[in-house]
């Protein structure tokens, strides 16, 4: 799967496409049926291996972005005040960047000092491992390693999503532990 820049034309049906994702949030999840998160292997920001299976045990939210994508640029800033605000009490933010040229992603990343996890997949296995339909795409994953939310793209009725499923999952934590 390669989600790369699209072309001028391209980016025109993008933005039309992208506009109506902001009208979805989690509608999908009610008909979402729980499976486990895929095993992906994406890199760090100094091109180590990393895995969602360090992530087992915690609350994972998994978002793909791309520099290129709008509501992506608005919603990162959102996900590393979720990674600060929760990652006491058990989730990790791991946003995954997509785009096939690393310079477009640095070039994004430059002056942020980002405290969510920010890995890189420029040859999009992940997404495709996810079956992303549309650019922001994010997961939200169980301790026990099971994808139970997602969403395509993101606007403020998103954030209140993220919130209210992060404390579910979090407070179905005390259970977890008590197993």
């Amino acid at each position: 799967m390669t989600l790369s820049r699209p072309c001028a034309p391209t980016r025109a049906l993008l933005a039309v496409f992208l506009l109506a994702l902001f009208s979805r949030t989690s509608a999908a999840n009610e008909t979402f049926k729980v499976s486990p998160a895929p095993a992906i292997s994406v890199k760090d920001k100094e091109g180590h291996p990393r895995t969602l299976s360090e992530f087992k045990g915690r609350v994972v939210l998994v978002d793909f972005w791309a520099s290129w994508c709008a509501p992506c640029k608005a919603s990162f800033p959102a996900l590393d005040s979720l990674h600060e605000e929760f990652h006491d009490s058990g989730l990790d933010v791991v946003a995954i960047n997509v785009d096939e040229d690393a310079k477009s992603a640095r070039a994004f990343l430059a002056g942020k000092s980002p405290s969510m996890n920010v890995f890189f997949d420029p040859q999009g296995r992940s997404p495709e491992a996810f079956k992303v339909e549309g650019m922001p795409s994010s997961f939200l994953i169980d301790r026990d390693g099971n994808i139970r939310f997602r969403h395509m793209g993101f606007n403020d009725q998103t954030r209140t999503d993220f919130r209210r499923e992060i404390r579910l999952l979090l407070g179905e934590g005390s259970d977890h532990a008590s197993k």
